[in-house]
């Protein structure tokens, strides 16, 4: 079951990759289905994300944020907080986009927190939680708390030598100067 499930999640990978989104939705609704009937929570929560990031790439996020909020219930009985520190943050990114910015910032901080208290968290991940609770920071008139986080993200992504978020951060810096 769990095999047929990764094979399901492969392809709809590789056709999102492909733009094939029609075909990535099929291959993760029936993921979904076979992770539900199984009771194959890990799974389960990885085709819920999949799905609900293709219901974004749609452009539908009020399709998306049901299929994260119960992929982040989902998580949290699970145990791994870093998935549920990666679910949660897709979850405020749905919430931002919508302007619902207090319940994006309720998840941004519990992914932080999350993260931080990981030992030997990845810089690239660290960073990646970072940069969206800047962009709210910034949206939300918290100047100088922007720019803190901007820096420490861009920090974060110069230790991993990825450049295009050095640039992002230093462009979100100097706007905020």
């Amino acid at each position: 079951m769990s095999d047929t499930v990764a094979s399901l999640m492969r392809r709809a990978t590789h056709a999102r990759r492909e733009n094939r989104l029609a075909d990535a939705q099929r291959d993760l609704i029936e993921a979904v289905a076979m992770g539900r009937q199984a009771g194959a929570l890990r799974e389960l929560v990885q085709a819920l994300k999949g799905l609900g990031q293709i219901e974004r790439d749609l452009g539908r996020g009020t399709a998306a944020r049901p299929l994260y909020e119960e992929a982040v219930d989902l998580s949290r009985e699970g145990g791994d907080p870093l998935v549920l520190a990666h679910t949660v943050r897709h979850l405020g990114d749905i919430h931002q986009d919508a302007g619902r910015l207090e319940l994006a910032e309720t998840c941004y901080l519990e992914a932080l927190a999350l993260y931080r208290s990981h030992e030997g968290m990845p810089p690239l991940d660290l960073a990646n939680a970072v940069r969206p609770l800047a962009i709210l920071r910034e949206h939300m008139g918290q100047t100088e708390e922007a720019r803190r986080l901007w820096a420490e993200a861009r920090d974060l992504y110069a230790s991993v030598d990825v450049r295009e978020g050095v640039k992002e951060c230093a462009d979100r810096l100097d706007r905020l100067d």
